[in-house]
């Protein structure tokens, strides 16, 4: 092989190795720390949107174990001491909080700060100033990155429910007592897409959609599960993180649809839907997480 046959295949094979398009080599689950900083470095130089970024690196999750407890306050916390960052198991609000917090990161460091920012009211880690409710607390916390997209998404399918969010029986049902310093019972009206019409508004909705799926008899609470849009060849999946196969994994759309309308019609209403907001999803966005607190106040 000659010397410019021999530069052009390293040349080549350097594109490969790099290409950031291509699917993942393996996943998170098995990586260590500066394996992940590394993809994180390299996904923030590709001028895609932070939608492009979830659609891609939510990928890399694919496979990862699914544990309801993977993630908590850190080992000092007084309650759940578990990990702050969990890339070895995962849950279906850990998992998007993740993909979310990847997507707009440059590197580990900035990663995991803006992770809490998003998980905790103004970035204060603790079991109170957690968004433990998805549509009352961790959607209007995150009103800096994200809006409510159901009605772009329903549009005259979009309907509204209502109901009362209270934090103080939330953490009595763990046994915490001392409830000072929680936010007061809160009476919240959201818009859905009902069950019934998904199949009719797939074309609305858009890879890199966080989503959640709504309870239908409960009046204590909105949201059952947590899960995103994403593409493939040009075909929607729902990826999400569950227990029904304690993994990771992909579903298309359609089956996903038509699985719960078959199944879960009595249990769930409907979903909304969370997108980033138009603004911010431009191409090579990075967020700094000491903007955050001035992106709050806009």
């Amino acid at each position: 092989m000659t010397v410019r046959k021999t530069f052009l295949f390293f040349v080549v094979f350097l594109l490969l190795a790099f290409d950031l398009s291509a699917q993942p080599a393996k996943p998170f689950y098995q990586m260590n720390r500066p394996e992940i900083d590394r993809i994180i470095r390299q996904l923030s130089e590709k001028p895609w949107t932070p939608a492009q970024k979830i659609n891609y690196i939510s990928e890399f999750f694919l496979g990862t174990p699914y544990n309801l407890t993977c993630v908590g306050d850190g080992p000092y916390a007084l309650y759940e001491t578990m990990p702050l960052v969990n890339f070895k198991e995962t849950n279906c609000m850990a998992f998007c909080e993740h993909v979310l917090a990847l997507s707009i990161s440059d590197n580990w460091e900035n990663f995991f700060n803006n992770l809490q920012q998003i998980r905790y009211r103004d970035g204060i880690i603790g079991m109170k100033t957690r968004n433990h409710y998805t549509m009352a607390d961790w959607l209007p916390q995150n009103h800096w990155l994200l809006e409510d997209a159901s009605a772009k998404v329903g549009g005259a399918f979009t309907k509204q429910v209502t109901r009362t969010i209270s934090h103080k029986t939330f953490f009595a049902g763990k046994g915490i007592t001392d409830t000072s310093d929680v936010l007061s019972d809160r009476t919240i009206t959201i818009d859905y897409v009902p069950l019934e019409y998904l199949d009719e508004v797939e074309d609305n909705t858009r890879a890199g959609d966080i989503c959640a799926i709504l309870f239908a008899n409960l009046d204590n609470i909105f949201s059952a599960h947590m899960f995103m849009v994403v593409e493939k060849n040009r075909k929607k999946y729902i990826r999400e993180s569950s227990s029904s196969k304690m993994s990771t994994f992909d579903t298309p759309y359609e089956e996903w649809v038509k699985t719960k309308q078959q199944k879960y019609a009595k249990k769930y209403i409907g979903v909304s839907f969370m997108r980033i907001k138009e603004k911010l999803n431009k191409p090579g966005l990075i967020i700094k997480p000491w903007d955050i607190a001035k992106m709050r106040e806009r």
